[in-house]
């Protein structure tokens, strides 16, 4: 296909364009088959805006006589008026739009077609290889190993072809324990910690349906990683009544007969449909410009988005509690293992280890979490807020976890090398971007659809120095310590960067980052100066000890 054929008018003139917080401008738009381009040259004023197609959530159309106005809702949040002259023209524009921006073919997409502008200085898809986090591991530990027995995806196809499984268990045991678990997502390793040797699996919930069937290969692979004379937990991400349910489907949980040594927890975090409709409301009280507080309070109450938010937390603290305090091994899983489960170890890492709050220590997160864990983005960020379509598999489960961190990252300012510019640009990329990392479900529709040779990474932009200054958190001091964020509703914000950013201008903010920057730096001029001063007061003392000394010495 060409994207000629669905560019029916590739440029209109004399288009004026709206935007929060900037004044209505008079320009050019042009279509081409990735981005929609519009262009003000006038000497005063030189506008330009950049939109993907793939940015774009849903278009509505107005006519007032022979003059068109197209209404543009972003996966960003942000929305846009175009108004065109011509009924002709805005109908062809917008129908082009909304080919464009739903086009079903991956290999369609931009990042098939962006080439970089940037000297490419590190390959972004090598940088967090599953072999280099091991080796981390292995220098603490020996009790472990890379299991390749998924190297063709054919025991699990959403993990990755490489995985950390405990030394004792060997590829066949594992082979029947993928048997016992929802798609093949047996347990393993999701994170070891350093304090005290314990240790966070992952995996689906098992396969034991309402007869009670049991896998003893499962049994010793979870009982493999607990010390001896210890208990482990298993946190269920489902109510107890939902586990229930789900074995009438098949599904199930862990039977306390089977697995004596584990105590099961059930922590009920929701699924995505209602995640996708809380979502929906949260944006559409943000945008309710009534300015009604009463109305404001319940939208916001009503959205339910904070009661989430809460849940994760609470759920990733009882997981780190269990390892850091409990002293306990832990296995986390839902039904999949794709999406709440995910949540929670990635969250659990970031409050037991100080690396995961590092840029590139939380990017190898991502990667380990996510991405490689089979974390569906392509589905579940195929829409956001706007939407009018039906929703199949969409849900905002990695801006929940983002949202997470942020709430983290505002109770401890200084422990996170990154800012919430950070966390916002990942949020953007996940949804429409020109690089390929977000793109597929997995690792092996990333391997059939060639990624990494076909498309760049965003990490090879993100950690270019010139790039990462923009990310880097200027009151970070490194803290090798567990942090516990609170969950009480009062702790808990709504995360105005990015639900807010459209809606009210952030001028203020922006400059008040900006004199905090501005004070930090001269701190640290201050700082070297005062240890400038006493390296000399030290030499002068010396010296004049020295003369002293001397004078004392002489007849």
């Amino acid at each position: 296909m060409e994207f000629a054929e669905l560019i029916k008018t590739p440029r209109a003139d004399n288009v004026v364009l709206h935007r929060p917080f900037h004044p209505a401008v008079e320009g050019t738009l042009c279509l081409t088959g990735h981005h929609l381009i519009f262009s003000s040259r006038r000497q005063d004023n030189v506008e330009e805006l950049w939109l993907l197609h793939s940015n774009i959530d849903s278009i509505e159309k107005r006519f007032i006589g022979s003059l068109g106005t197209i209404i543009i809702k972003c996966k960003d949040l942000r929305i846009i008026q175009l108004d065109i002259p011509g009924m002709e023209e805005s109908l062809n524009i917008a129908s082009s739009i909304e080919a464009l921006s739903t086009l079903d073919s991956i290999t369609l997409m931009y990042p098939f077609f962006y080439r970089p502008m940037f000297e490419v200085v590190e390959d972004g898809w090598h940088s967090f290889l599953p072999e280099r986090e091991f080796e981390l591991l292995s220098s603490v530990t020996n009790e472990w190993r890379l299991s390749y027995i998924n190297k063709d995806f054919s025991v699990c196809p959403s993990y990755p072809p490489i995985v950390t499984v405990p030394k004792s268990i060997d590829d066949e045991s594992l082979w029947k324990v993928a048997t016992f678990r929802h798609g093949g997502r047996f347990p393993v390793l999701s994170y070891y910690h350093k304090k005290n040797g314990m240790v966070m699996m992952r995996s689906s919930q098992p396969l034991t349906g309402t007869n009670g069937r049991r896998c003893k290969e499962d049994e010793k692979l979870i009982n493999a990683t607990l010390r001896a004379g210890k208990r482990g937990y298993i946190i269920d991400t489902r109510a107890l009544n939902i586990a229930q349910q789900a074995r009438a489907r098949g599904g199930g949980f862990e039977q306390e007969v089977h697995y004596p040594q584990w105590r099961r927890i059930h922590k009920s975090i929701e699924r995505y449909n209602i995640l996708q409709e809380s979502l929906i409301k949260l944006v559409e009280a943000c945008n309710d410009q009534s300015h009604n507080m009463d109305r404001w309070l319940s939208k916001l109450e009503a959205s339910n988005w904070l009661t989430h938010i809460k849940e994760i937390l609470t759920t990733a603290c009882l997981a780190a509690q269990c390892i850091d305090r409990e002293g306990a091994s832990v296995l986390v899983h839902g039904t999949e293992g794709t999406d709440s489960t995910l949540q929670v170890t990635s969250l659990a890492q970031i409050i037991l280890d100080p690396r995961c709050r590092t840029i590139r220590g939380f990017e190898a997160l991502i990667e380990r979490e996510w991405l490689q864990a089979g974390h569906p983005f392509q589905q579940r960020c195929a829409q956001s807020a706007y939407s009018n379509s039906k929703q199949k598999w969409e849900a905002p489960i990695f801006l929940l976890f983002l949202d997470c961190v942020w709430q983290i990252l505002r109770q401890f300012p200084c422990s996170f090398e990154f800012n919430y510019h950070f966390l916002i640009m990942l949020f953007e990329h996940s949804y429409a971007s020109q690089f390929g990392t977000f793109l597929g479900n997995n690792e092996n529709e990333r391997c059939k659809l060639k990624l990494p040779q076909k498309t760049m990474s965003l990490w090879s932009w993100v950690n270019r120095p010139e790039e990462l200054n923009r990310f880097k958190n200027p009151l970070f001091e490194a803290n090798s310590l567990v942090i516990w964020p609170s969950v009480a509703p009062q702790s808990l914000q709504l995360w105005e960067g990015v639900f807010l950013r459209w809606n009210r201008s952030s001028k203020f903010l922006d400059e008040s980052y900006e004199e905090m920057i501005n004070i930090i730096k001269y701190n640290k001029e201050l700082q070297v100066k005062v240890n400038m001063l006493r390296r000399q007061l030290a030499e002068l003392e010396t010296d004049d000890s020295t003369q002293d000394d001397g004078i004392s010495e002489s007849p």
